[in-house]
């Protein structure tokens, strides 16, 4: 899993490295205002978030997470944080239970207590972040900027292989 989540977070860096700032924090009308930045930094903060748990030995509530607003503006910002989250995913071997905490109501503060682990809460950011691209995406199209994409960009792996088994001259 923490290779599937390097190789992932590699892909943003590529898209960064090809973005200027401009395109970067344009306000997509497609995304209700959304700006890359500002899925990027969602994405990235929901890995620090696992990753101060792991290092806490505590819990993980993605909900309080501090928003680095710094990511959503300037890409080079982004990029480190990617390097630092690879580093992370690359030294160290995540295992053993972690405690999912979060609230699911609008109305309450109300939290539930979920028992995970490393690898499912790694697996759910993977998942998290295709979704993410998926959305950036979106953003990219409206900016003319569909060049940039790599083919499977915001796609789920189940779904490339269901692709290139239906079509394998199309992978």
């Amino acid at each position: 899993m923490q290779l599937d989540c390097q190789e992932n977070l590699k892909s943003i860096a590529s898209l960064l490295d090809k973005l200027n700032a401009e395109q970067y924090q344009f306000p997509s009308s497609y995304l209700s205002g959304a700006s890359i930045g500002q899925h990027i930094r969602h994405i990235l903060e929901f890995y620090t978030c696992l990753s101060q748990a792991y290092r806490d030995g505590g819990a993980v509530n993605y909900d309080k997470r501090r928003r680095a607003m710094l990511l959503e503006k300037k890409p080079a910002e982004a990029a480190k944080i990617i390097r630092q989250m690879i580093h992370w995913l690359e030294s160290e071997k995540m295992v053993g239970p972690v405690y999912l905490v979060a609230s699911y109501a609008v109305s309450t503060e109300q939290t539930c207590t979920i028992p995970s682990s490393f690898q499912r809460e790694l697996a759910y950011c993977l998942e998290h972040s295709i979704h993410h691209q998926a959305l950036i995406k979106i953003g990219l199209f409206e900016q003319g900027l569909s060049d940039l994409i790599d083919a499977h960009f915001g796609v789920a792996p189940s779904t490339i292989k269901f692709r290139m088994q239906s079509s394998p001259e199309s992978s």
